[in-house]
Formats: structure tokens, sequence, C-alpha cells
């Protein structure tokens, strides 16, 4: 399958390159984006490398897509988007994502989110999206909600960052999705 470009109004979303590494280092060697990932923040560039290359490697086998986000305007990488836990058997993944402090609350995770669920839903035609969050990061619980993901509940001690945490799960469904991507909608 080829990579599986994505656009919209203001953001290109596109298989993440050597040519990307650099900025993902930035973005993910804050510890303002890694507190509520699950990972600690990069301590140099080779670790990017290799993450990128997990990508690349994970997208070969079918099991995930992760786009880098792309800011038109600038023509620079803000962050990154992605399928985990791909089955398309099953009809099921699990969304993440994360974006460069500088661009937090400006609409970008929801244009982007709003253009994977899209495809996801209707060119992969899976059936759930899920996600996990740590109930702390409440701009994402809140970004997740106001896309029509439902809260199912409470995993305790599902993450381990450091030391346990527990997690929220939430879900969409197709049968969900058209009643609440209209306000979404960019271009």
């Amino acid at each position: 399958m080829n990579f599986p470009q994505l656009e919209t109004e203001r953001l290109g979303l596109v298989k993440i390159e050597e040519k990307h590494i650099q900025s993902y280092y930035e973005i993910m060697s804050k510890d303002e984006v890694t507190k509520f990932y699950g990972m600690n923040s990069l301590k140099n560039i080779e670790e990017a490398t290799k993450i990128v290359d997990l990508f690349e490697n994970t997208f070969n086998k079918s099991r995930g897509i992760r786009w880098g986000i792309l800011m038109k305007d600038l023509n620079r990488l803000i962050g990154t988007l992605g399928l985990n836990n791909l089955n398309t058997g099953s009809k099921k993944a699990e969304i993440g994502y994360e974006l460069h402090p500088s661009f937090w609350g400006k609409g970008i995770a929801a244009e982007a989110i709003t253009e994977v669920l899209e495809y996801s839903f209707q060119e992969l035609d899976l059936f759930r999206i899920g996600a996990i969050t740590f109930p702390d990061n409440v701009a994402s619980n809140k970004l997740l909600e106001k896309l029509g993901f439902t809260n199912e509940g409470l995993l305790r001690g599902y993450l381990y960052h450091n030391k346990p945490h527990d997690a929220f799960i939430y879900s969409l469904l197709k049968s969900e999705w058209g009643k609440n991507n209209k306000s979404w909608r960019t271009s």
C-alpha cells in the first residue's frame, strides 16, 4: 500500500521522512509535550531517528500509520498524528497525536484528527477508533469529547511512565462519526 497523504485547508498530513527528523526531535525533546505521552523526552537526534524508522516499519507491516503534520504556509513539521494498533480485519485502531507547543490552542489538532478520522472510517472502513489518555491531560480529553469520542471509563494503572498511571479510554464509532464531524470540517 502506498502511504496515504492527506490534506486540509492549512495542513499537509505526510509520510515522516529523514528531512523531518530534526523538527520531530525539537517537538519530542520538550517535557511539556512528552508529559502526557507515556515516554521520556528525547535526549538526542539518534533517538528521534530510531522512532521515525519505527514509524516506517510499523506502516510496512500494516500495523499503523503515522503522519507528519505540516503547516502548509510554513512548510514545517509541527507534530505527528497516527493510527496505532491498526487492525483492518477487526476494523479498529487507536489514535495518538502531539503538537509543538507553539501551535497549541489553534484548532490544528482538531483539523488534523478530523481528516484522519474521515480517512479511517471512509477509506479504511474502520468501525472503531479508540484513544488512551492521561486523566490530567485536560486539553486532549476535551478535544476528543468535542470530536464526538465517548469516555468509556478509567483503566487503573494502565500507563507506565516512570510510575504507574491510570488512563481514560475513549472511543468513536463509525456510526457516530457522521453526526459529529460537520463543525470541524475546514475545507
